[in-house]
């Protein structure tokens, strides 16, 4: 009988979970290590999204977002039916409120049709069929799209993992990496550990894990904080569902929109700054590390420059409540400040390039004994069991 095989996953989150519970349904026999520096899983972007499932509907066709998240929604409600995490198919509308936007709004709705989403053009006074207090000139509704509880499936994928022998290391940071003879090692709180290939998904570390190895990149992750409302128990009558804007095509943010959650709460927002920190989640925490190695990136100074008055409007609405209020109320217009209650914020890890170029694909490097998952931004949530899966294809004829 030969050597066991081992093989390290870097990263908590739903992608790194996702990835060792395909592997390990691929390879029973392969003995995976995680490491996550926090004291648990999900602590991050996994954590602090939306929680909606996404139909792939925005993403551009042949793309790697949109082969895997229309398979992973599929893979994602298969597993929460199984496993008994909250979850539901409630469909959402997207909704044009101005004339420029019907046109964009239009050529979502072929992308849509192109990427086989289920979606249905509806026009204003069918808009309040589906959300009797929404808005606007026309919309696309989409019956697939739903809400669920991420942090219930990562920790469903760790108690998985955890009762099939793996070892979930957590309050672990990885502080090294490289490739040894046939294999490749990490060093965490100062122990060094071999395996035979090590798999990062560092989601807001994934660039810098991936040039701790040596690999070469020609990006950089920025942080884009987003701020939530939640509203107030009286005012949850006003979304039923999900109500999202038409997203500006030069942006990869959704905009703030209407979620209703698993456990009946009504989330709205985010907006998208520049966050304090790769883990500044509040205005008071900064990371001056963070901070000037986003300043001195050519990338960020690019978008600075080429976009500051949207730059402007976000801050604005981060500061300004009624600002914010003044984004909600072009959905939804009976809405009023006492109906929102400050929330939380969360943490998009979104790839630049130097030339301030957003990366909009998933973005997976490979060198010979290790794979690193450097951009996986929305929607590699709904998508993380496919990502998974897909990663897991990348490592066949390396695991036996």
């Amino acid at each position: 009988m030969g050597r066991q095989q081992r093989v390290a996953l870097i990263g908590g989150g739903l992608v790194g979970l996702s990835t060792a519970y395909a592997i390990s349904n691929r390879w029973p026999d392969v003995q995976i290590d995680l490491f996550e520096k926090e004291e648990r899983v999900s602590a991050h972007q996994s954590g602090r999204n939306s929680g909606v499932i996404h139909s792939g509907i925005y993403y551009k066709p042949g793309s790697l977002k949109a082969k895997l998240c229309h398979a992973g929604r599929e893979k994602l409600i298969e597993f929460c039916t199984a496993e008994d995490v909250r979850f539901e198919t409630c469909g959402k509308i997207i909704v044009a409120v101005t004339p420029a936007e019907v046109p964009r709004l239009d050529a979502i709705y072929e992308r849509g049709r192109e990427n086989n989403v289920r979606c249905t053009l509806i026009s204003s006074e069918e808009i309040a069929e589906f959300e009797p207090f929404a808005t606007g000139l026309k919309a696309i509704h989409v019956p697939d799209a739903g809400i669920v509880d991420f942090p219930g499936v990562a920790k469903r994928l760790e108690a998985i993992l955890r009762s099939r022998g793996h070892t979930i290391r957590l309050g672990a940071p990885v502080d090294s990496l490289q490739q040894t003879d046939g294999g490749a090692a990490l060093t965490s709180q100062g122990q060094m550990h071999s395996f035979d290939l090590i798999v990062s998904c560092g989601g807001l570390q994934a660039d810098r894990l991936a040039q701790m190895a040596g690999a070469k990149t020609d990006f950089q992750i920025v942080p884009f904080r987003g701020v939530y409302y939640e509203l107030t128990p009286d005012a949850r009558r006003l979304c039923r569902n999900l109500i999202y804007p038409v997203p500006d095509p030069a942006y990869p943010f959704l905009g703030v929109h209407f979620t209703r959650m698993t456990d009946g709460r009504i989330e709205v927002g985010p907006n998208a700054i520049l966050a304090t920190g790769r883990e500044g989640y509040s205005l008071k925490n900064w990371n001056l590390t963070d901070i000037s190695e986003a300043v001195r990136f050519a990338g960020f100074r690019h978008l600075a420059r080429n976009h500051w008055k949207k730059g402007v409007d976000e801050l604005h609405r981060t500061l300004s409540k009624n600002a914010y209020l003044k984004a909600l109320k072009t959905l939804v217009p009976t809405i009023k400040a006492e109906d929102m209650i400050p929330c939380r914020s969360g943490i998009r890890a979104q790839a630049l390039r130097p030339d301030g170029s957003m990366v909009d694909d998933f973005v997976i490097l490979e060198q010979p004994n290790m794979v690193h998952v450097c951009n996986a931004p929305s929607p590699a949530a709904t998508a993380c069991l496919s990502i998974g899966e897909f990663i897991s294809d990348r490592l066949s004829g390396r695991l036996v």
